[in-house]
């Protein structure tokens, strides 16, 4: 992401800000606004704008592994020619709440989260089903925190 001129200052409160202690109101967006010293609208439609212009992926809460239902970390060897078709439709479910590309045979790495373990068996079943390819499922172990949030550096 540019962190340069694109983003004003109530952009990059909004990025930088609300990663962590994101209200759990009735209105989150209207408090927001109040600390933000805006309009509820207003931020609903700069979070809208960022996330359609890639500098927000989601606005959502993240909740400790298996506290409701289950989830497992699973990675695909995806042709490169093939990555964008592949990592768009595994994108497409919404049991899959992201994405991303490494280095690596195993190059295509997302998460599932669903009901029970059932469900995510089924979203990994239907993935290989629909792309050909068989899903390395890595269920999680052994818990412990990471922290997601960063400061962006604005120049």
């Amino acid at each position: 992401m540019d962190c340069g001129s694109t983003y004003d200052t109530l952009d990059r409160r909004l990025l930088d800000e609300f990663q962590r202690g994101f209200p759990l109101t009735e209105r989150p967006f209207a408090d927001l606004a109040e600390r933000l010293q805006t309009g509820e609208g207003e931020v609903i439609e700069r979070l809208r704008r960022l996330k359609e212009e890639g500098a927000v992926s989601r606005v959502g809460a993240v909740v400790a592994p298996h506290a409701l239902g289950r989830s497992t970390l699973a990675a695909l060897a995806v042709p490169a020619e093939r990555l964008d078709e592949i990592a768009e439709l595994v994108s497409g479910y919404h049991e899959v709440n992201h994405n991303y590309e490494r280095e690596h045979r195993f190059n295509l790495w997302f998460v599932v989260t669903a009901e029970d373990e059932d469900a995510v068996a089924a979203v990994l079943d239907d993935i290989a089903r629909r792309t050909g390819l068989e899903p390395l499922d890595l269920p999680l172990l052994e818990p412990f925190h990471l922290d997601l949030g960063f400061a962006l550096q604005w120049r």
